[in-house]
């Protein structure tokens, strides 16, 4: 469709549709094997490629694996993630996480994980079952698409905030075609490993994982619902200007 071409919608419908396809992306966990054609990909791909980039920059790199390439490259992360003695050999390209968490943050990050592990029926400190639940991640949760996205080592900040319009605007073009994702910042200790399976320009980095499919509404683990705090709790409004003194 010309992006220049409002579709057959009213106001209130469009606004609905955008509103709808924001509000139910969600993380999922479980993947139906239903195929993803390459076209409906590329159609996905298509939409995001109008997110907004400082100075039209476009810093994104997609890499799209399905069939025996997905596989392959899973079995690879699964073996690494199952041998302790490896582990020194692993570093994330940068920092996606605080260095240490404080609140409201790290209270977040406890309820969600324990939320979901309540589900999963795993109990706290029951280790062997959490590393089985997080090395899901790996296989992409048996999505039938995974996506590993790279920027430019050479660009800076600014670019990956960039990049976060352009990852949101996939899920969200994904959600418009009946599709769930699952942005995936597991693999990044991996970033190594999967530029040389995938022969990833060394020049490039490994921004995050993706995994994309359609959502298994059998598995208890994508009943999970995050809650978002209300607009009062991160929005001020300036409405008056205040006097300064000379």
């Amino acid at each position: 469709m010309n992006r220049m071409m409002a579709p057959p919608l009213n106001a209130q419908a469009l606004r609905d549709a955008v509103d709808w396809a924001i509000a139910s992306r969600r993380s999922v966990r479980a993947f139906l094997p239903s195929p993803v054609s390459q076209e409906e990909i590329e159609s996905i791909l298509s939409t995001a490629r109008y997110s907004a980039s400082g100075m039209n920059m476009q810093p994104w790199h997609v890499h799209v694996l399905t069939g025996p390439a997905k596989t392959r490259l899973s079995a690879a992360i699964a073996q690494l993630d199952e041998d302790p003695g490896r582990f020194r050999e692993l570093a994330e390209p940068y920092d996606y996480y605080p260095r240490e968490w404080f609140p409201p943050y790290l209270e977040r990050r406890r309820k969600v994980g324990w939320d979901l592990y309540g589900l999963l029926g795993i109990a706290k400190g029951d280790k062997q079952r959490m590393h089985v639940q997080h090395g899901r991640n790996y296989r992409f949760f048996d999505a039938p698409v995974g996506l590993f996205f790279t920027v430019d080592r050479a660009l800076q900040e600014g670019s990956l905030l960039d990049y976060g319009m352009f990852l949101q605007s996939v899920m969200v073009a994904a959600r418009a075609r009946n599709l769930h994702t699952c942005p995936q910042a597991a693999f990044l200790k991996f970033h190594r490993q999967i530029a040389a399976l995938l022969e990833i320009p060394a020049g490039q980095m490994l921004v995050c994982g993706m995994s994309l499919g359609y959502a298994d509404p059998s598995s208890i683990e994508n009943s999970l619902v995050t809650e978002r705090e209300p607009v009062s709790t991160f929005t001020t409004f300036h409405n008056t200007a205040k006097e300064t003194k000379p």
